[in-house]
């Protein structure tokens, strides 16, 4: 059926869509980083904002750390034993205690996060069997609104990469409306803000 589509528009001019909604935020970077905070603590994940990420991580967490191959040495927390994802299986993911990323992106809007296979994020099952899942954020790569956190997406995207989105822990209401939380991922979402260049901290 899409090959029949892609037939069908094969030199088709494109068409001209009329775009009314906001397309850019109007918020001045403290009070995105404020929108964000108060958005991802309202799906009850927990936000701690840090100058020393690593660190931070380090008095949050304990046990056994899944982590990305690539994630920089400078977001590696001393004294937590961190165990590199070359290929665990389910099982094993199941055995560490969390789960420790970067992040693509992250919007004020929605209190969402962008994982989208980049530095520091590894694959997706990491992130989505250990009950405990830390996602270190840049306050630089967080937006306003929706169209410009797709912007920031739109890269990987045409590149094939996987883009998951995350909206604070994994839960769910469809038995009786009442919400659990695991069923589908992370009971736990702690996010690490921080204001460190790229080049110094992930």
């Amino acid at each position: 059926m899409l090959a029949r589509i892609r037939a069908a528009l094969t030199g088709a001019e494109p068409v001209a869509v009329e775009r009314q909604y906001r397309q850019s935020g109007t918020l001045d970077a403290s009070e995105v980083v404020a929108r964000f905070v108060e958005r991802v603590e309202d799906y009850g994940a927990t936000v701690v904002r840090s100058s020393d990420p690593a660190a931070t991580v380090a008095k949050l967490l304990a046990g056994r750390v899944v982590v990305a191959l690539d994630l920089p040495a400078a977001l590696r927390p001393a004294g937590v034993e961190l165990v590199e994802d070359d290929g665990l299986t389910a099982s094993e993911l199941d055995e560490v205690d969390a789960a420790l990323t970067t992040c693509a992106a992250a919007c004020a809007e929605t209190g969402s996060i962008a994982l989208d296979g980049g530095t520091g994020q590894g694959r997706r099952a990491t992130t989505l069997v250990p009950d405990v899942h830390v996602c270190i954020v840049r306050v630089a790569d967080i937006v306003e609104t929706v169209p410009e956190f797709f912007d920031r997406l739109a890269s990987s995207a045409r590149e094939g990469r996987p883009v998951v989105i995350v909206s604070g822990p994994s839960a769910t209401s469809d038995i009786e409306l009442d919400r659990v939380e695991g069923v589908h991922g992370p009971r736990r979402l702690i996010v690490v803000l921080h204001d460190q260049p790229a080049g110094a901290a992930g």
